[in-house]
């Protein structure tokens, strides 16, 4: 992300609910926080991210006295399912976990995250791009520090798209889209222009794409309204993919991050995908027999407008409650703000936080993706940083996300699902996924309002 880029506006979500308390960090030795002289530590940290490993390696060289016991517990919902039962058990959390942004804020609410302004956090706003600063703070405070950002892009397939006759750098509108998907349906049976068999958080970023607002919080994070239903970005979206999906545009059978998925990427079946700025080290670890056919353009938009929306992104946070949090505090200072660190990760594929890495004229400039240490040219020349750069700078302003984010995306299969199996609309759907979330809200104790 570049530091002149548009971005979210966080709700100040962070005030604590009733009935929720703190949890404590069994992972702790006893005898206090040390970090200094020859005491040994081992500190858990749970995460998904791949580049983490060479990472871990080289923070362990800089601070020997520290250990890193590094734990992939699964991605995402499956990672926050654990770390929301050992919260509340009292025992087994981590000393740092990777949250998405979409997830720090229901965290951040429970006072289950440490709050980073003594460590010297409150320092780094000019470190990291405006949009993954703002995304850490909440109520005035800092509650992790950002590890990476997902500015959406139109991946395709330039191979399949040429032999259906579509230019995909013309692509400007959603019936630029759909008019594509057509031709891409005509090669064959078992083509189709991407694939979704219900994904929340693409249905979210298409809305904020859109200019939709659906979710609203106060800014004292006990009331939030709802209007899935009614918003126009996301209505627009609703009779888009509603439109997509009932005349078989889209392969609604196949599960993304599934083998089924990396086959389809592989043989063109599926031949593009509407993804975050992380997607490039994804392709080429997951397809990679289809290096040299692929290809990034900016999104297309409902009128061809320029605009862009986050998919993705993540922090590393420090728990609360632990007795290692200098030591968990030195590691997430080491990945997400050391020079060292950053570069690890950026080498690996990871895309950047900070504003100095989207400056730099040789990382947009780059044209290969490393993969097992090797320059992969995956996009044929092109320079694909530069694509996803511009994209960032176009991320919308005003987007909040709802503060029981992880709970309301884990709804989203359950009650929108029937919409990709023809059961129901996706209007119907999404009207019981707003009933859900209403539900959710009121039980978790905010006052919800549509």
């Amino acid at each position: 992300m570049v530091d002149t880029r548009k971005m979210i506006a966080f709700a100040g979500s962070v005030a604590m609910l009733a009935g929720v308390a703190a949890c404590g960090n069994s992972n702790s030795a006893g005898g206090g926080d040390q970090t200094s002289g020859d005491a040994q530590q081992e500190i858990t940290v749970w995460a998904w991210e791949p580049t983490l490993k060479d990472v871990a390696k080289k923070f362990e060289a800089k601070y020997p006295n520290i250990k890193v016991n590094l734990q992939n517990v699964g991605t995402n919902i499956d990672e926050y399912t654990q770390l929301t039962n050992a919260l509340e058990a009292g025992n087994g959390a981590p000393d740092v976990a990777q949250i998405e942004y979409y997830a720090l804020p229901e965290y951040a609410i429970k006072k289950q995250l440490k709050e980073l302004s003594g460590f010297g956090a409150k320092d780094y706003a000019d470190y990291y791009t405006p949009g993954t600063w703002a995304q850490v703070q909440f109520a005035g405070g800092i509650y992790g520090l950002p590890m990476d950002s997902g500015p959406m892009a139109f991946f395709y397939n330039k191979e399949v798209f040429d032999k259906a006759g579509v230019d995909a750098t013309q692509i400007k509108t959603w019936d630029d889209y759909y008019e594509a998907a057509k031709k891409i349906r005509a090669l064959g049976d078992k083509y189709y222009i991407t694939n979704d068999a219900g994904d929340a958080g693409m249905y979210e970023a298409m809305t904020w794409l859109a200019g939709g607002q659906p979710f609203s919080t106060s800014d004292d994070g006990t009331t939030i309204t709802v209007n899935l239903t009614g918003d126009k970005g996301s209505t627009a979206f609703q009779a888009f993919w509603q439109k997509m999906i009932s005349e078989g545009l889209i392969d609604t059978k196949t599960a993304g991050w599934t083998d089924d998925w990396n086959r389809g990427l592989s043989d063109g079946t599926i031949a593009s995908l509407f993804s975050g700025a992380w997607m490039p080290a994804n392709l080429v670890g997951g397809a990679p027999t289809a290096a040299g056919k692929w290809r990034v353009a900016p999104m297309p938009t409902p009128d061809g407008e320029t605009a862009n929306a986050e998919l993705g992104g993540s922090s590393l946070a420090v728990i609360e409650g632990g007795e290692k949090t200098e030591a968990a505090w030195k590691f997430i200072d080491f990945a997400n703000h050391d020079r060292e660190g950053v570069t690890t990760r950026v080498d690996g594929g990871a895309f950047p936080a900070d504003n100095e890495t989207m400056k730099d004229s040789a990382w947009l400039g780059q044209t290969t993706i490393k993969k097992d240490g090797e320059d992969v040219d995956y996009f044929s020349g092109q320079k694909y940083n530069e694509v996803l750069a511009e994209g960032a700078k176009n991320v919308l302003t005003g987007y909040q996300v709802s503060p029981y984010g992880v709970a309301e995306r884990a709804a989203y299969l359950d009650t929108v699902g029937g919409a990709f199996t023809g059961q129901e609309t996706m209007q119907q759907g999404v009207q019981k996924w707003q009933d859900k979330i209403i539900q959710i809200g009121k039980d978790q104790g905010f006052t919800v309002k549509q």
